[in-house]
């Protein structure tokens, strides 16, 4: 991982309500959470995540901008998403226990919040409730992805679907 500098300094609660992820929680909640995580610098050009890894964190983006890369059969890997402040990446491999989906590359300096699995169960110990909006919060974001990728199968299976079969 191309972390250049980890700081333990709690980040602000007022910085944690303007993204979604954490929409719902109480300043409390925010406070307690807030003082577990860790604030990770990356430079530009650095990979985060690496697609077929092990993942038990995610990443909320503060400042900077990253690309999602692919790999698709037999092809270089392609971006399939740019993500940039209040975003976050690398929550399926905490969700499903699978590898990672993909990598994701730093584009600019960035700094992003690092949840680990860790954090995330500090919050269902002291609170079933925030726990719930994290959870959902996570869930929401995942079904809009999905309905993005639904479109462009649709659209994509739409076009295979009207060509002419092909001559004999």
């Amino acid at each position: 991982m191309g972390v250049s500098a980890i700081d333990y300094a709690p980040p602000d609660v007022a910085r944690l309500r303007e993204i979604g992820l954490f929409g719902g929680l109480s300043d409390e909640a925010l406070r307690d959470l807030a003082a577990g995580l860790a604030v990770a610098f990356f430079e530009p050009g650095a990979a985060i995540v690496r697609e077929g890894e092990a993942g038990r964190e995610m990443y909320v983006i503060l400042d900077g901008e990253v690309e999602v890369l692919r790999s698709g059969s037999h092809r270089e890997p392609r971006v399939i998403s740019v993500l940039g402040p209040g975003d976050w990446f690398g929550e399926m491999a905490m969700i499903d226990l699978e590898p990672r989906s993909a990598t994701v590359r730093s584009v600019s300096s960035v700094r992003a919040l690092r949840l680990t699995m860790h954090e995330i169960k500090a919050v269902y110990r002291k609170d079933a409730k925030s726990y719930a909006l994290l959870v959902l919060n996570v869930a929401r974001q995942l079904s809009r992805r999905l309905r993005v990728a639904d479109g462009l199968i649709a659209e994509h299976a739409g076009t295979f679907a009207t060509d002419p079969p092909p001559e004999k």
